[in-house]
């Protein structure tokens, strides 16, 4: 979002000037504030409460306990709870557990608290009693946002920040406090005698955003004080051209990239796989022929960084004729005498386009699986006893046999832990309202024709087996949507 002297937004203020964009909340938008307790999420309630009636808002109240900081957390349900009764408004709960979402994920304790998050704020609106949901990001967010991405060496996308608004098919969150900051924020609520919660987890170091928002942005605008300002301002100008080029994408892409392989006396055979034509490619800019090389490599569920790219880039422009590069997440690359051809296979294999699953790792057990195609490295343990943290349906003895990570396909079945009976798959996945790439490409591990893990769910047992899912950083991967916690 722009810093406030250039907003182009439709803004109010409080008398302590709490900048609020009113753009998207239409009159009679049955609207949940996301609360956690925190000073932020406080100050957007009681604005939008201050205001409801001018703008023609339904409020509701959303809180989730995340099943951590134990007391600490049970205080802030209450303190939620009683001020969205202080004010008259619907209260929403739920609770979840964090830690056993991160490591049945392989996510960090932030990541999976995330997910669990807006996975709860979708499942709110999916329900019909609320439209959109507003969450209370403001500028200073939206500065480590871009600025922990850069440190990441995010690209455009990724250093677009925190979206003002982002549409789901249930409905959309929105982030009217975008533009204000922390220190606006606290002098609001002291202006009208508000007290917040203070969240302990805030200030531990563990944590990345922490260690930007206490140790980093503060050196760097011993520099630049501006600099906030100036990581908002990047975020605006990235968005506008990250949706001009996607845009672009959807125009040319069409135009020219190519599907199957050229046959002899015209036309292509179907099949797997896209094409460039390198010729083409090479009469284009840099930035449209990198654009195009991650648009296509998109298209197949894969995601390049800079030096994934660049390779892409030097096997088209001066590779030879039978040249290939393997790159992760099973990215392959080959270089026909007129054309750079891209396909997903079985790593190792060196076979684009392979009529397999888009990519498959065997392991005996006990052993390890070195997954990038889906940005995973999974162990397979050994236990003494049946009590086993992931899913495992089996027969012992385990020593000797052999797992499969692989795509899960139609008509897969999952028995889910404590549930009476199988489930197929794909119902469990539109379950946790998985959708688009990351549902096409999403791995179970297969043994004996039976799936005893899947990413993101808690399956029966086996006895014998422990599974451990690590994730590893996807290359050139950013988040599936443009939000942080907050």
């Amino acid at each position: 979002m722009p810093a406030r002297s250039t907003q182009s937004r439709r803004t109010e203020k409080s008398a302590s000037a709490l900048p609020l964009d009113t753009t998207l909340l239409k009159p009679g938008l049955r609207l949940a504030v996301g609360l956690s307790g925190g000073a932020d999420s406080v100050a957007l309630l009681r604005a939008l409460a201050e205001r409801s009636n001018r703008l023609g808002l339904v409020l509701h109240v959303a809180h989730l306990h995340h099943g951590l900081r134990g007391a600490e957390a049970d205080a802030d349900l209450a303190f939620a709870r009683a001020l969205a009764a202080g004010l008259g408004l619907p209260f929403h709960e739920a609770r979840v557990e964090t830690l056993v979402e991160a490591r049945q994920s392989g996510e960090s304790i932030e990541e999976a608290a995330r997910h669990l998050r807006y996975l709860w704020f979708r499942q709110l609106m999916a329900s019909g009693e609320v439209e959109a949901v507003a969450t209370a990001h403001t500028l200073d967010d939206q500065a480590e946002t871009v600025c922990a991405k850069f440190l990441r060496g995010a690209w455009t996308e990724g250093l677009s920040g925190i979206y003002p608004a982002v549409e789901f098919p249930v409905g959309r969150i929105l982030r009217p406090l975008l533009g204000a900051t922390r220190t606006e924020v606290e002098a609001y609520l002291r202006e009208i005698g508000q007290a917040w919660r203070e969240d302990s987890s805030n200030r531990d170091p563990a944590f990345s955003r922490n260690r930007i928002r206490h140790e980093l942005l503060p050196l760097l605008e011993g520099w630049n004080p501006r600099l906030r300002d100036h990581l908002a301002q990047m975020a605006a100008l990235a968005r506008d051209e990250e949706a001009w080029w996607q845009s672009e994408m959807i125009r040319l892409g069409p135009q020219i990239l190519l599907s199957g392989r050229p046959v002899r006396g015209g036309g292509r055979a179907s099949g797997e796989g896209l094409s460039l034509d390198v010729t083409r490619l090479a009469a284009l800019a840099p930035a449209l022929q990198r654009r195009l090389l991650r648009f296509a490599a998109g298209q197949l569920g894969a995601l390049l960084d800079f030096p994934s790219t660049e390779a892409l880039r030097t096997l088209a422009l001066t590779g030879r004729a039978g040249q290939k590069r393997e790159l992760a997440q099973g990215l392959l690359a080959e270089r026909s005498p007129r054309e750079l051809r891209l396909a997903v296979g079985k790593v190792g294999t060196g076979r684009e386009g392979s009529a397999e699953s888009v990519s498959e790792y065997d392991t005996p057990i006990p052993g390890e699986i070195l997954a990038p195609f889906f940005g995973l490295r999974l162990r397979v343990f050994l236990t003494e006893g049946s009590a086993v943290s992931q899913g495992i349906s089996g027969q012992p003895p385990a020593a000797g046999r052999t797992a499969r990570l692989r795509n899960w396909k139609p008509g897969d079945l999952v028995t889910l832990r404590h549930s009476s009976g199988p489930r197929k798959v794909k119902e469990v996945l539109e379950r946790l309202r998985i959708t688009g790439t990351r549902r096409a490409v999403w791995p179970v591990l297969e043994l004996d024709g039976r799936i005893v893990w899947m990413r993101g769910v808690e399956l029966q047992p086996e006895p014998g087996i422990d599974v451990v899912a690590i994730a590893t950083e996807a290359v050139g991967a950013e988040p599936s949507e443009n939000e942080t916690s907050g």
